[in-house]
């Protein structure tokens, strides 16, 4: 089954869920047999929970991880710039090829945000897109023309969160 159209999505927002909602729309399209390959930038080390289910679910899930194990040194951000670039041509590829009807590109818009891909190379990504594509992407602060550019964009907004009273991440639930 192939999309009739794709469309382009955003998650963004300080709350939490936009990778959360990414995975549930992959889930939801592997269960109809779409394809989908999720790429995550600047998503080192692991595995997330995400990466353990998607053996099991190949050959329709696939999840590409990008990045340094750790955060992204906002003192030097050569090395995570690098990362990156390298990171975008890889996502180019997997989006312009059409071999998946869906391609969640996880944490794009925080790559973005710390200076490790351009607006501008983001934006030529999305016009890359095949007709019946649906292209998802994820991450804090999505810039205003991502936003622009997009036909739909939701964004999550912290209300309450329970790392604020010292839960930390947690196995299952947050990685």
């Amino acid at each position: 089954m192939a999309l009739e159209r794709g469309c382009i999505q955003v998650y963004t927002g300080n709350g939490k869920g936009k990778t959360t909602a990414a995975l549930g729309l992959a889930l939801r399209a592997i269960g109809r047999g779409l394809k989908v390959c999720v790429f995550q930038f600047i998503k080192g080390g692991g595995p997330y929970g995400e990466h353990l289910i998607a053996e099991k679910l190949a050959p329709l899930f696939t999840i590409m991880q990008s990045g340094r194990p750790g955060w992204v040194n906002t003192r030097d951000i050569t090395e995570d710039r690098r990362v990156a670039q390298e990171a975008l041509e890889r996502a180019k590829g997997i989006l312009a090829s059409g071999e998946y009807d869906l391609v969640v590109l996880d944490e794009i818009n925080g790559a973005v945000g710390f200076g490790l891909v351009d607006v501008e190379q983001v934006l030529e990504l999305m016009s890359l897109k095949p007709e019946r594509t649906e292209l998802v992407l994820t991450g804090r602060n999505a810039h205003e023309r991502v936003i622009e550019a997009a036909d739909l964009v939701t964004e999550m907004r912290e209300v309450k969160h329970y790392y604020k009273a010292g839960v930390p991440a947690r196995t299952g639930i947050e990685m």
